[in-house]
């Protein structure tokens, strides 16, 4: 039965009443126990446990073990250790390992499910080699690991002793997992130094000391704590100056109280204050220089396996020991009897024949004690015996990063072998520590490059700056092979774009490939030129590039992934400019092929996404969308949840967004806001996410929510310097419009515009900032506001979608009066309604069927506002809906119940529309078959449009896709 102890004496432990209530407390709340033993429901929590060495955490904490497995729940527990803190997940791999060796792999896989390539190097498991999953995507495989484990063995007791010596990256997790813990059935106790804690565990600290559900911080015990136990170990009468005098020698610390009450009853000392003056030398044996005095005095053997154990860590196998200590088997098991004697090791638990330190502060004195030669040596002596044992070289590591340089090839090998596991398991600052080791053996010269440009790449994720310099100094190395040449020369542009420096990645490779003799090489360089420039907001002769761009593209052959990355840049700068947009899909569809990966090292993400993006900007929003779930696919089943992540949730918000999933889009956004935070600030993922959430945020008719937004990221105030969509400066004025400031908003678009113009960004599609301003001048300068508005349209007709004409003429009908506006709007409906822009359809809608309305034809109106209110409804558009719902009213209509069904699926005479329109039948033919109106068809195909998200153009394409997707339900093959 689980739930509340039935049988069996708590442990006494001093002044620590108030302490084990609440730990029984917080156990019933786990079992669902009352204190009536009556059954309710389970909740888990978070106990921090804080505490100068020797308060008697370990003490409690062992109660709390007691405790839950009398009360039959599931226990996870670790400790870390003082010398194992720069081994990744050293504490997780306690945790869970225990529970995982009870089963085989194909339990493991049942487990884990797709996170088992992520998560299994990290918990010590074995996996297929791969590529590295960045530290988030661990993480969140371990969340998923052990809430299964909670959710399969509940009621869950995790115990993590000596947390201030974790190592980061169980730390890291523990830190972000705890805050669900009240979520689930599992009970998270931790036990800490405070004082101990390392600077970068400052996450963990804000847990433990502002979040803990019930934190816990011991005190020493008073003089009558520890003079009841004088009293109660010695039982012979001692006095109570004799037992203030215990007190005072040790402060109260129940460790040192403990070992010094211990050394008086060995001595048979009277416990009498007439003998309080020999308690001082009795105290000092228990901690520093005097324990160490007294382990020496058990003579060499047992010194040298002490120092073995605390070479090697906690747990530690006695062959092992042995072998460190350079002793023979029975002079080992003898020393280790003594050892335990004197207090030094700790008593034999269960079947276990491991061995530690009877308790931290032994073993921190222990180790500090041994002469520093000696434990260069003792490290160099384990990081063999490991390697022989088979412990791997991420073991090893441990103990040749405490060595001095020798020019070992060897110690060299072991280090890089040892930075691959931890690139593999997630855990690159762990990566980078061996390297950098490495490189002072030193590597020789042939070996160098490699583990500069191995170092370079560990670093990328976490100081990109850092990497910059490893990756120069890599590049001027003598003779570098040319592929490795190569392969420097990508992550340093990387690297250089990440750290804002733009220009210089493109100049380097630009540099580079006029150098190489290779012509791949020089191919794969201009391809990486044009992405960094494409990127960059200084670009002086953008007109220039794009030029250079077009005639590269126009003049390729083959179509290797050099070339399918031109061609997909030339797509990209052909949208931007306005170019006709079957241009750009032309070069599109090219560069696609048979698909394009995200998770590809040696190309990354940046060409995909645009590619896929210029089918969005192209009205065929449907492609993109379909491009956008694969790739974020392959980054989840990667383990690339980090910035990767971010960018693809977001801007697959922003394609549902044009598309009119306004609450989808919200959704996804947030998703991706949240991932960069977590990633960092002010770096492009939160850019791109601020600004189509504002977007989202505006069109929904919650201008303060996006302000709030704004101010909180101070949004708008800081220019990215990199280029950003939608662009910050123009988002930030549409929010000022929507709050009425249009003179303010009114400077910044002629920035935007200037800027923009000059790079030769034309397109409103991409970026509306005519329309904006157009909206801006309307009441101050209304005949420039059609002049700008005219522009838009002029520009949006040559990009040829029928969503960029519809948007643009619904601008100029808005700065237009009289019969004019209604004319255009009336064009704007007609242009919307073939394409997939159903926001902006409903915003046309109701913007003509209002003016109708107020130019005295309600009949007219009605048909449009209520099309209009439908469309805006399903979109999630509320203040749009409501707004024309008043208009009806005021106009003497009721409105009537909405026929809009908020679905994708096509109906019959929607597929039957849509499959005539692909085959390229004109309306009028598809009406006469079907013996319906020609408008019917136009409806209907302008209902297609949108639920499939695609113009005319893309249709076949996308029903070709529809006809060879699975349908819901049917199992993959």
């Amino acid at each position: 039965m689980k739930g509340r102890r039935t049988s069996g004496a708590r442990r006494r432990l001093f002044e620590r009443e108030n302490e084990l209530l609440l730990l029984e407390g917080m156990l019933d709340d786990l079992c669902g126990t009352g204190a009536e033993g009556d059954t309710g429901a389970s909740s888990g929590g978070l106990l921090a446990v804080s505490g100068a060495a020797g308060l008697g955490k370990t003490s409690l904490l062992a109660e709390v073990r007691r405790e839950a497995v009398a009360r039959g729940c599931t226990l996870l527990t670790a400790r870390g250790g003082e010398q194992e803190q720069g081994v990744a997940f050293h504490v997780v791999r306690q945790l869970v390992q225990p529970v995982l060796a009870a089963a085989g792999e194909s339990e493991h896989r049942r487990i884990l499910g797709t996170w088992y390539d992520i998560v299994a190097p990290a918990v010590g498991l074995v996996a297929v080699p791969g590529g590295s999953p960045d530290p988030q995507g661990v993480r969140d495989g371990l969340d998923w690991l052990v809430t299964r484990f909670a959710v399969e063995h509940t009621p869950v007791v995790l115990i993590v002793d000596d947390a201030h010596w974790a190592d980061d990256e169980s730390l890291t997790w523990l830190s972000s997992f705890a805050l669900r813990a009240a979520e689930l059935p599992i009970l998270i106790v931790v036990a800490y130094r405070p004082e101990e804690l390392p600077a970068q565990a400052s996450e963990f600290r804000r847990l433990a000391e502002r979040h803990g559900s019930r934190p816990i911080t011991l005190a020493a015990l008073s003089p009558h704590g520890v003079g009841r136990l004088v009293h109660e170990v010695l039982q012979n009468g001692a006095d109570d100056l004799f037992s203030r005098e215990c007190w005072a020698l040790t402060g109260g610390n129940p460790f040192e109280a403990v070992e010094l009450i211990a050394k008086i009853r060995e001595r048979n000392i009277k416990p009498h204050y007439a003998n309080a003056a020999e308690l001082r030398e009795l105290a000092s044996l228990a901690r520093g220089s005097g324990l160490v005095e007294r382990l020496e005095r058990l003579g060499p053997s047992p010194v040298r396996l002490a120092w073995a154990v605390a070479i090697l860590g906690t747990a530690v196998d006695p062959h092992m020991a042995s072998s460190v200590g350079s002793l023979g088997a029975e002079e080992s098991v003898d020393a280790i009897q003594r050892l335990r004697e004197a207090r030094i090791l700790a008593d034999r638990t269960g079947d276990s024949d491991r061995l530690d330190f009877f308790h931290p502060l032994v073993g921190t004195a222990v180790y500090r004690a041994i002469p520093p030669a000696m434990r260069v040596a003792m490290h160099g002596q384990a990081a063999v015996c490991v390697t022989e044992a088979g412990l791997g070289p991420t073991v090893a590591a441990r103990h040749l990063l405490e060595m001095h340089p020798e020019d070992d090839r060897w110690a060299v090998q072991q280090l890089r072998a040892a930075a691959r596991e931890c690139m593999r398991a997630g855990a690159p600052e762990a990566a980078r520590r061996c390297l950098a080791r490495a490189l002072r053996e030193p590597p020789s010269l042939e070996e160098r490059a490699e583990v500069l440009f191995e170092l370079g790449c560990s670093a990328l994720l976490n100081e990109p700056a850092t990497t910059v310099n490893h990756l120069q100094a890599a590049l001027e190395e003598p003779e570098l092979d040319p592929v490795l040449r190569e392969a420097i020369t990508y992550r340093l542009a990387q690297a250089l774009a990440h750290t804002d420096r733009m220009g210089e990645a493109a100049e380097l490779v630009a540099v580079e490939g006029r150098s190489s003799t290779n012509p791949r090489t020089r191919l794969r360089m201009q391809a990486e030129g044009f992405k960094w420039n494409a990127f960059r907001a200084d670009e002086e002769d953008s007109a220039a590039r794009s030029r250079r761009l077009a005639r590269l593209a126009d003049h390729l052959t083959t179509r290797g992934m050099a070339e399918r990355y031109i061609l997909g840049l030339r797509a990209w700068d052909a949208m931007v400019r306005g170019e006709p947009a079957a241009v750009a899909l032309s070069y599109a569809e090219e560069a696609l092929g048979d698909g394009l990966s995200w998770t590809d090292e040696d190309w990354g993400f940046e060409v995909p996404v645009m590619v896929a993006l210029t089918f969005m900007y192209c009205d065929q929003p449907g492609r993109a969308d379909e491009l956008f779930s694969k790739g974020i696919a392959e980054c989840e089943n990667r383990g690339w949840r980090g910035a990767h992540l971010s960018f693809g949730l977001t801007l697959l918000g922003y394609i549902r967004f044009c598309r009119g999933r306004l609450a989808e889009a919200e959704d996804l956004v947030h998703g991706g806001l949240r991932i960069a935070d977590r990633v960092g600030q002010r770096i492009p993922a939160q850019w791109f996410a601020l600004g189509i959430l504002i977007e989202i945020l505006l069109a929904r008719g919650r201008v303060d929510e996006a302000q709030e937004l704004s101010d909180r990221y101070n949004y708008g105030q800081v220019v990215p310097n990199a280029v950003v969509y939608p662009d910050s400066e123009t988002v930030y004025s549409e929010l000022l419009l929507a709050r009425g400031l249009r003179s303010d908003a009114e400077q910044r678009l002629r920035a935007v515009g200037r800027r923009l113009d000059r790079r030769g960004m034309r397109n409103p599609a991409w970026c509306p900032w005519r329309p904006l301003l157009a909206e801006a001048l309307a009441q101050a300068d209304p005949a420039e506001a059609q002049k700008v508005a005219d522009e838009g349209v002029e520009l949006a007709r040559r990009f040829g979608t029928a969503g960029a004409i519809g948007r643009a003429l619904h601008s100029a009908a808005k700065v237009a009066t009289g019969a004019k506006s209604l004319k255009l709007l009336a064009e704007a409906v007609h242009h919307l309604e073939r394409s997939p822009s159903a926001y902006e359809l409903a915003c046309a809608l109701v913007d003509h069927g209002t003016a109708l309305s107020r130019a005295g034809l309600p009949q007219d109106a009605s048909e449009l506002l209520i099309r209009g209110m439908e469309s805006a409804v399903v979109c999630g558009a509320d203040a749009l809906a409501a707004r024309a719902r008043d208009e009806l009213a005021a106009s003497g209509l009721r409105p009537l119940r909405l026929r809009a069904v908020g679905t994708d699926s096509l109906t019959a005479q929607e597929k039957t529309v849509a499959d005539r329109a692909a085959r390229g039948w004109e309306n009028t033919r598809i009406a006469e078959e079907l013996g319906i109106r020609e408008r019917s068809v136009e409806l209907l195909l302008s209902g297609v449009f949108r639920k499939i998200g695609t113009d005319l153009a893309g249709l076949p394409e996308l029903l070709r896709h529809a006809e060879n997707r699975p349908a819901p339900g049917t199992p993959p093959h």
